[in-house]
């Protein structure tokens, strides 16, 4: 449970399949090159201080990227995403997991190669959104001073070290 401005913000328990978590791990370690350079924006709260999961299971499904906070599911499409039947079954299974709250973005794999700078900012804009309806779980903010801080004393000018250089709105 978080605490915010005194209402208490739970979070939402979704199950998932125990027999996905095997190839879940697999999944983790044949992970494609698009998966590789997000995962290492999302990391270790890089994200605007959220932590994100990679290769994880909800329900009977097993989304690429996800926040149990914010219940977001990023999700990078390859070529294999343009067979009509892969599109079909992704739209089962985003329409599916909707039904447990769960919220999707999903990018082509080759924006996140080609210009993950833009990917990183939509997921900004996503987060922000969902905060300024939401609030801003309390230890978010607390590793976002703690960031801040930190970033201060090396010297740096943006909060998060992946964003350096990124515009400011």
């Amino acid at each position: 449970m978080f605490y915010e401005n005194k209402k208490v913000l739970k979070r939402q328990i979704i199950p998932y399949n125990p027999m996905l978590k095997e190839v879940a791990k697999k999944l983790r370690q044949k992970m494609t090159f698009s998966e590789v350079k997000f995962w290492n924006e999302l990391k270790n709260g890089k994200m605007l201080g959220y932590d994100f999961d990679r290769q994880r299971p909800i329900g009977n499904y097993i989304v690429d990227f996800y926040c149990k906070d914010l219940q977001l599911a990023l999700e990078v499409d390859g070529i294999t995403h343009l067979d009509e039947k892969i599109i079909l079954k992704d739209k089962v299974r985003q329409d599916e997991l909707e039904m447990f709250g769960v919220n999707f973005l999903r990018f082509d794999a080759l924006l996140i190669v080609n210009k993950v700078e833009s990917v990183l900012k939509e997921v900004q804009n996503w987060i922000s959104e969902y905060e300024s309806k939401n609030g801003v779980v309390e230890f978010v903010k607390r590793k976002r001073v703690a960031i801040l801080n930190r970033n201060h004393e090396n010297g740096r000018t943006h909060p998060y070290p992946s964003q350096e250089g990124m515009r400011r709105r």
